[in-house]
């Protein structure tokens, strides 16, 4: 099997020429742009992140990825993630479905609970029923992907009986992922649902990820199940040399992880720990060879069938971000595919 190689972004906010952060709607139209070079360097796959807050400009991906799949027409097209729990299922699959349409069949969807809180309140979602939201949701979704009429019925919303939800899909369906951050729950919650996970790894040696494939393996052979191939998001940036994209990479890399460490009572991100995610841990960053021998890797431990790379951290500017973009598709995904082959 030949690893599919692609790309995520939560369509961080960043800086302009000027060196003022840009308005919102300027970094969407600039995600258009970033997905359509994506598209014409071979890159399989583009995914955007819902967020519901300033510093990250997506708040609809299914809108973002419609205007993109009229631009494009081989790359495939998902979220990266959408957050289930506070949203409503069937409207998720009818927005999903209809993309899945106007794309001629390249929808993917990524469900999660999200590592941000905001959705909830905004949405008027009770966190006490984090867990509750998501399994209920994600029960009723996986029937939607699979079932002609629904019936159902539970905690969070209304029953249904034998209601048909439109538009239908096609006979290829809907490629479903779901998100998970690193709970043995989440995954053998995958396996239990039949669908392939995606396993973000944020942080530290990807390897000690390895007994969480291990438990899918074995959870899936233990219910019967043909295992998915499985994925991984990770961050990252390439650029032509391993100086250049450290340094470019380090002052967004800071400031994004600095705001969200304030939020969290995380203690500011220092040079140091920045050099050791980019040497041992699950930072892509550096030439094209660089990056491309750190994903082989990632993938043969793992054994992997999927890796996405977050190529938008912080406010770096649109113009490194394209060169990311060009240099992933026409390099990096060439020599890992020469790496595994």
């Amino acid at each position: 099997m030949t690893l599919e190689l692609g790309l995520d972004t939560f369509g961080d906010v960043t800086l302009g020429a000027d060196g003022k952060m840009l308005a919102q709607g300027r970094v969407l139209r600039n995600v258009v742009e970033q997905a359509v070079l994506a598209d014409q360097t071979g890159i399989f796959f583009i995914g955007l992140g819902e967020h519901h807050r300033d510093d990250f400009a997506i708040s609809a991906p299914e809108v973002v990825l419609a205007a993109i799949a009229a631009r494009t027409s081989k790359i495939r097209l998902g979220s990266a993630v959408t957050v289930l729990s506070s949203d409503d299922p069937i409207r998720v699959f009818q927005r999903f479905s209809t993309l899945n349409a106007l794309s001629n069949g390249r929808a993917e969807v990524i469900l999660g609970r999200g590592s941000f809180t905001e959705s909830f309140p905004l949405f008027g979602f009770d966190l006490n029923d984090y867990e509750l939201l998501f399994e209920e949701k994600l029960g009723l979704f996986t029937q939607l992907i699979r079932e002609p009429k629904i019936t159902w019925s539970g905690q969070t919303r209304p029953p249904l009986s034998a209601q048909r939800v439109f538009p239908t899909l096609a006979a290829g369906g809907l490629k479903t992922w779901i998100g998970v951050g690193g709970s043995p729950e989440s995954v053998v919650r995958a396996v239990s649902h039949d669908l392939p996970m995606m396993l973000a790894i944020i942080g530290g040696d990807p390897r000690r990820f390895k007994p969480h494939t291990d438990l899918y393996h074995r959870a899936c052979a233990q219910l019967g199940h043909t295992p998915h191939p499985l994925g991984v998001h990770s961050p990252g940036h390439v650029a032509d040399t391993d100086e250049i994209a450290r340094e470019q990479l380090w002052p967004h890399y800071k400031k994004l992880h600095d705001r969200i460490g304030a939020e969290r009572g995380w203690s500011p991100t220092t040079r140091a720990q920045f050099e050791a995610e980019a040497a041992h841990g699950s930072l892509y960053v550096g030439s094209p060879e660089t990056v491309a021998k750190k994903i082989a890797a990632t993938a043969r431990d793992l054994g992997l069938g999927r890796f996405d790379m977050k190529y938008s951290s912080g406010p770096m500017p649109h113009d490194q971000l394209m060169r990311s973009v060009e240099l992933y598709g026409t390099k990096v995904i060439p020599m890992v595919h020469d790496l595994l082959a």
